[in-house]
């Protein structure tokens, strides 16, 4: 890798993605870095921005300009969750089986046909490549948050999903995904104080998601429900307990 791109790999190794975009978007198109890499570089920051459409552009470059080896692997992998982020089902599924045709049969690339599969509402499917991930490596945190999120949505083997859960949180206590998954699957089980918890801490995290913030008002609704209804039957106006 060029010495050139040094200070904007740096930047973007500390989460600093705007100013290691503004790097590598200032990066003379005459200097001795091919178009290629830095279009990889560039798309990163995007995607880590979530700017999708920006980082689409950059990183089918890659993909259109270079030769199968591991940077194309990651970019079709991060292409196919875009594509899946903004509905594009069908292009995300077709990056995803490049990936596998070519022999990239990685627990990264399983969750990701099990989140594609989840879009589309899929749920046998997404469960069965979690379990296949999970197969790879039974201690990715991923697919341990992911199967056990899925689980909770469908209400099936709600204890499976709690462990498969605070698994994937001892990895990480400051994950948003893994603290709403927390969140929801207490929820599931009826626990509305320790659902509360984490789901809040997880809106504390990440404030602009919108699956976060939608679990995060459910939750909050019914403990306030809760307390209501609790309320009234005390006073003996209640409806009989809580839904």
């Amino acid at each position: 890798m060029s010495n050139v791109l040094k200070e904007g790999i740096t930047l973007y190794r500390s989460s600093k993605y705007e100013d290691a975009l503004a790097f590598f978007l200032s990066v003379p198109s005459d200097s001795s870095v091919s178009s290629t890499d830095l279009a990889y570089y560039i798309g990163l920051c995007y995607a880590r921005m979530q700017k999708y459409d920006e980082a689409l552009l950059y990183l089918e470059q890659v993909i259109t300009g270079g030769d199968e080896n591991d940077r194309m692997n990651q970019c079709r992998l991060i292409l196919s969750v875009i594509y899946s982020l903004t509905g594009r089902t069908r292009l995300a599924d077709f990056e995803l089986k490049k990936l596998l045709e070519g022999g990239y049969q990685t627990e990264a690339v399983f969750c990701a046909l099990a989140y594609v599969a989840w879009v589309q509402k899929k749920t046998e499917a997404a469960v069965s490549y979690y379990e296949k991930a999970l197969d790879i490596n039974s201690e990715y945190p991923t697919a341990l948050n992911g199967l056990g999120y899925v689980l909770a949505c469908s209400g099936k083997d709600l204890t499976k999903a709690l462990s498969l859960c605070k698994k994937a949180y001892d990895f990480d206590h400051e994950c948003p995904a893994f603290l709403d998954s927390m969140g929801w699957v207490y929820y599931q089980l009826g626990l509305l104080k320790e659902a509360k918890q984490y789901s809040k801490r997880a809106k504390d995290k990440d404030s602009s998601n919108a699956e976060i913030i939608e679990h995060y008002r459910l939750i909050h609704s019914q403990q306030t429900t809760q307390r209501d209804e609790n309320g009234s039957a005390a006073r003996g106006t209640g409806r009989g307990g809580v839904r």
